[in-house]
């Protein structure tokens, strides 16, 4: 493990992972996070607004996303929207190598199977 460390740096908190993939196609308000985060995990990780936010604010003041325009005719009540930033599609990326990698130990060790 010590290995994958060096690596990617430390895990990333796994709510983060959720919201940079989220955002990783595409800028999205937060019930939009919500929901896509909801139906990639098949209904197992919902995030409540209050978490969701609390999280969007730390992973903000780390560089990772920003506020984006939205979209040109806003929506009722103007929701926020939030983008990935290039520090923030790097994490994402070295988080998704990390789990990459720690997938292809399983298989080798015959926890997983291939396919």
């Amino acid at each position: 493990m010590y290995l994958l460390r060096d690596r990617f740096g430390p895990p990333l908190a796994p709510h983060w992972f959720q919201i940079l993939l989220a955002l990783s196609d595409r800028d999205l308000h937060g019930l939009g996070i919500m929901q896509d985060v909801l139906e990639r995990s098949g209904g197992t990780i919902r995030l409540w607004p209050g978490m969701l936010y609390r999280n969007l604010q730390q992973i903000d003041r780390a560089g990772f996303i920003a506020e984006a325009a939205g979209p040109a005719e806003p929506e009722a009540g103007s929701p926020r929207y939030f983008r990935l930033t290039p520090a923030g599609r790097r994490r994402c990326a070295q988080e998704a190598g990390r789990l990459a990698d720690l997938v292809a130990v399983a298989r080798a060790r015959r926890v997983l199977r291939k396919g």
